[in-house]
């Protein structure tokens, strides 16, 4: 009978182990105690077993020094629960007394060693082991050794233990040669994977995907499919170790058809081959394949899971269907701090920055914590809408939590600040820093090009390059807008050559835009369309819409109706064309061409995008437009705008009507100018922004020519920072002057 009970007991404790219920072993231990009063070795070894396993080593050594007579599978099992524990100081005595030792003592010490990382303790047990004895040794010991090797970059130790696997005849063991080639793939060894591998003459599928994994690991793709399609079985981890690579290599289509196949192989499809599927279909932007994945997922009914719900969130957001991903996120029974990221990284890569900041503050009210990926994302949120406030308060939270001290956050605030207009917090946060990447320096660099300041931004480009690092093709966009903006036409094109040259970075729309804007903006118009004429790809909307705005500020009307004409052939309903030519025929006088024209974009329903600034105060949003009499302060605006104005004329502020472009009056033209919408938005900023506060506008376009300048009297009249983020640049006006210089 007792036998009987031990066993049913011994079958419990199993059960209450695998569901990780620690409350019911102790009612179970409690039974135990009152129905028997002499419970067998087997039995109490297996509750001690159950209290290691769910950590408890406290208990485990209750019931141990309880027993009798401790059979050496008691001792083992107690040492191995303190191994578990993470108590080596206790674990290393209950070896020590231990009356006799076999492989299990000496692996569970190994063992408990190498979990946390005491590569010392681990190469001193095992060389006692050996002293011991090698009958000791088994394929767990060489396993352990070998894990410990790969993931402390140990690879003298590795290649060590690889020594003492073929000395003392364990090469032939499939489960130590799965570890050797794992080991070897970790450090980064290749090679000498795949030569442990043709070394073991018995290989079974497990040992093909860990050699497949490691291949794929390093980019070596083509041996990896070679290794797969000669495998006379696979399991579904050989497939989706495969579909996993290929999209960790860029291999998105070839992932897609692979998942194809095992689908007709008749494969078990699980999480990881789901998550593998649906990246790719994001990385292609394939939203219909996305959606077909979907629907078998919901067949399959892993609709329910976490891991491949936030991978149906990413793909959607990827492929720019906000409305999809909000809908799984909303079906989504349980989310964790992934599926929340993945949400608020979605809406900030298709533009709803304000969304993401809402869901941010959503994850948090339900209870979780942001990791350093998330607060990265949402600080980046912040710099998109270049909402300083939001982000400050986020910066305290950094550095409260501490994960400020992640590269990811630190990088993120950095941007924030710049794309703010505070460089000097920029600069404060990137000297704290302890370690610095690529991206931390092409921040700050991005933070200076972004005002104009090229030799500061050239000093720091070449003390990147003075470190070692390598720039990517961001860093340059910055340093050749910088540039641009300061008319160092000869140096922009030596850091254009080098590009390719010194750096391998192989030029993009984005960089030809600039080099368009680096020699129009310097008055060589003919330049830059022999440029153009040499660039291996016709220049992108942006790029001729470059090349049009510096035509109309230097009066190219022949090479501005190229461009116009280009630009339209490209996008015929972008209306930049038609604006942009018309400043240029408006700024000539020739009215009739104006109204032609603006005709043309009647007839085929374009419109200009109204122009508007927007100010924030105490949390809320208040936008402008130009002649804005919406407000309701707009009698106190307005007042303000006529004092300003009166002084401005004072100070010798004379009105550059040449933005105005209609055939009006002189006197209706300065008028017009006066209600610009960046007008409204600083008197705005004056009335209600205190004034040790600087006054931060943001607007949607360019920024006119005369209300630059008399952005500058009236900072001088007022003594008040004032700073402008328009569609191109920023423009921090202090004592009557710009930072950005006036370079037009």
């Amino acid at each position: 009978m007792s036998g009987s009970s031990s066993n049913q007991y011994s079958s419990f404790l199993k059960l209450c182990c695998e569901t990780r219920n620690q409350t019911q072993v102790k009612k179970l231990h409690c039974q135990i105690l009152k129905t028997l009063s002499n419970p067998e070795p087997f039995l109490s070894n297996n509750l001690i077993n159950a209290y290691g396993n769910l950590r408890n080593p406290l208990y485990a050594r209750n019931v141990f020094d309880k027993m009798a007579q401790p059979n050496p599978f008691s001792w083992n099992t107690l040492l191995s629960a303190y191994s578990k524990s993470g108590d080596l100081s206790t674990m290393q005595d209950i070896f020590n007394l231990m009356p006799s030792r076999d492989g299990v003592s000496w692996n569970s010490l190994i063992s408990g060693y190498a979990v946390h990382g005491s590569v010392t303790e681990v190469v001193g047990t095992y060389s006692m082991m050996l002293r011991d004895g090698s009958v000791n040794l088994n394929r767990i010991t060489f396993s352990t050794l070998l894990m410990l090797s790969s993931s402390k970059g140990q690879v003298n130790l590795g290649r060590a233990i690889h020594g003492h696997i073929q000395k003392f005849g364990f090469k032939a063991c499939v489960f130590v040669g799965s570890s050797l080639v794992d080991m070897y793939s970790k450090i980064g060894s290749v090679h000498e994977a795949v030569k442990a591998f043709n070394e073991i003459p018995q290989r079974n599928v497990v040992m093909y995907n860990t050699l497949i994994t490691g291949l794929l690991r390093h980019g070596v793709v083509e041996d990896a499919k070679c290794l797969f399609h000669n495998m006379k079985e696979r399991d579904s981890i050989s497939w989706t170790t495969m579909i996993t690579g290929f999209v960790q290599n860029g291999l998105d289509r070839d992932a897609l058809n692979l998942f194809q196949e095992m689908r007709l192989a008749g494969m078990i499809i699980d999480q990881y081959t789901f998550g593998s599927v649906l990246t790719a279909c994001g990385g292609l932007k394939l939203l219909e394949e996305g959606k077909q994945v979907h629907a078998f997922i919901i067949r399959k009914d892993y609709k329910d899971n976490v891991f491949v719900g936030s991978a149906l969130l990413d793909m959607y957001c990827k492929c720019r269907n906000v409305q999809y991903a909000e809908a799984v996120f909303r079906r989504m029974r349980h989310r964790n701090v992934v599926s929340w990221t993945a949400m608020l990284v979605g809406y900030g890569q298709n533009g709803f920055s304000e969304e993401a900041i809402k869901i941010f503050s959503d994850m948090q009210k339900n209870g979780i914590e942001p990791d350093d990926f998330t607060l990265g994302s949402v600080i980046s949120s912040c710099a998109n809408l270049a909402s300083l406030e939001e982000g400050a308060q986020f910066h305290a939270q950094a550095l409260m939590s501490g994960l400020i001290s992640f590269i990811t956050v630190s990088n993120a605030l950095i941007t924030l600040y710049g794309k703010c207009g505070s460089v000097e917090y920029c600069n404060q946060l990137f000297d704290q820093m302890v370690f610095r990447d690529e991206v931390s320096w092409t921040a700050l660099i991005s933070g200076y090009a972004q005002f104009g300041n090229a030799d500061k931004t050239i000093t720091l480009f070449e003390k990147m390059l003075a470190q070692g690092l390598r720039p990517d093709s961001v860093t340059f966009i910055g340093v050749l807008s910088a540039c641009s903006r300061a008319g160092l036409v000869e140096r922009g094109y030596r850091y254009f050559e080098s590009m390719s040259r010194d750096h391998g970075i192989l030029p993009i729309h984005d960089h030809y835009t600039c080099m368009i804007d680096l020699l129009s903006r310097a008055g060589r118009i003919k330049e830059a369309q022999d440029f153009i004429h040499k660039m291996p790809f016709p220049p992108d909307a942006v790029g001729w819409a470059t090349l049009l705005s510096s035509c109309r500020v230097h009066s190219n009307l022949e090479v501005g109706k190229w461009a116009a004409e280009s630009l339209l052939d490209l996008e015929p309903t972008n209306p930049a064309g038609y604006i942009l030519l018309s400043s240029i025929y408006a700024a000539k006088g020739k009215w009739n061409t104006v109204a032609q024209l603006r005709r043309g974009m009647r007839e085929k329903g374009l419109r200009k995008d109204p122009g508007c600034s927007w100010i924030k105060f105490k949390n809320k949003l208040y936008i402008f437009s130009a002649d804005d009499f919406s407000s309701p302060y707009y009698d106190q605006i307005y007042a303000e705008l006529e004092k300003l104005n009166e002084k401005m004329i004072q100070m010798g502020y004379v009105p550059d009507a040449s933005s105005v472009l209609h055939d009006v009056e002189e006197l209706e033209k300065i008028k017009m100018l006066g209600h610009h919408s960046e007008r409204l938005a600083i008197a705005f900023g004056l009335i209600f922004i205190p004034r040790h506060c600087p006054i931060r506008i943001v607007k949607n376009l360019r920024v006119c020519r005369d209300c630059h300048n008399a952005t500058k009297y009236i900072s001088k009249i007022t003594q008040r920072e004032i700073l402008v983020r328009d569609a191109v640049r920023f423009h921090l006006f202090k004592d009557g002057a710009c930072s950005c210089g006036d370079f037009w």
